[in-house]
């Protein structure tokens, strides 16, 4: 990612302070809580600075613009997803509980992202924004390593390659798939998560 793009989702200054943090906490809990309401397009800087307390130039002193607080968003919900990806691996001792982990980790996002609107709108806003979608990407490979690196002693050495680049496709598609199943009715959707989990079953098996 080039400078300039770094810029643009970077936070204007790092919170030092208590009081720095409880404005920044305000914003993001503002801005997540417009979003859910009424969208990400509809929720402009000057209505986050308002609602969250302070005038406009606060939030201009922490964000240079509304993908910044997008950014730091995304952050915060990966912050979640990696914790709560390593309590499920931590479970995995042997070979036939890799594909159990895989099966919480597909439901457990996709009932994060379906019981919050306001996740939905973020994860749309992040594929839509090509600096956001790099950082997307990027913690996808991460997220993926968290969980090879976890697994890989329990395959044979000359599948370990093949698999580390399997599970990040497993990853990187269920995005899309979890954002497909949403849009879907409620028997489509269910039907789709379905398909995908015999496609990650069908796959993980090859190696294990």
């Amino acid at each position: 990612m080039t400078e300039a793009r770094r810029t643009a989702t970077e936070p204007r200054r790092k919170p030092k302070q208590e009081r720095s943090r409880e404005r920044i906490d305000a914003i993001l809990s503002t801005t997540m809580r417009l979003i859910g309401e009424k969208g990400i397009d509809a929720v402009t800087m000057k209505e986050v600075g308002m609602l969250a307390g302070g005038p406009i130039a606060t939030v201009y002193h922490y964000f240079p613009n509304k993908s910044a607080i997008l950014a730091m968003l995304y952050e915060r919900f990966s912050e979640v997803s990696r914790a709560r990806l390593t309590a499920i691996i931590t479970d995995v001792r042997e070979a036939k509980d890799v594909i159990v982990a895989a099966d919480r980790l597909l439901d457990d996002y996709h009932s994060r992202v379906a019981g919050d609107p306001a996740i939905q709108d973020l994860q749309n806003a992040i594929q839509a924004d090509k600096a956001l979608k790099n950082l997307d990407i990027a913690e996808t490979r991460h997220q993926a390593k968290m969980f090879c690196d976890h697994v890989i002693a329990l395959l044979e050495p000359e599948k370990r390659e093949q698999f580390e680049r399997i599970v990040l496709l497993i990853f990187q598609l269920a995005g899309g798939v979890v954002r497909l199943a949403l849009a879907e009715g409620e028997a489509e959707s269910r039907q789709t998560i379905e398909d995908y989990r015999s496609i990650i079953h069908t796959q993980l098996r090859l190696f294990l």
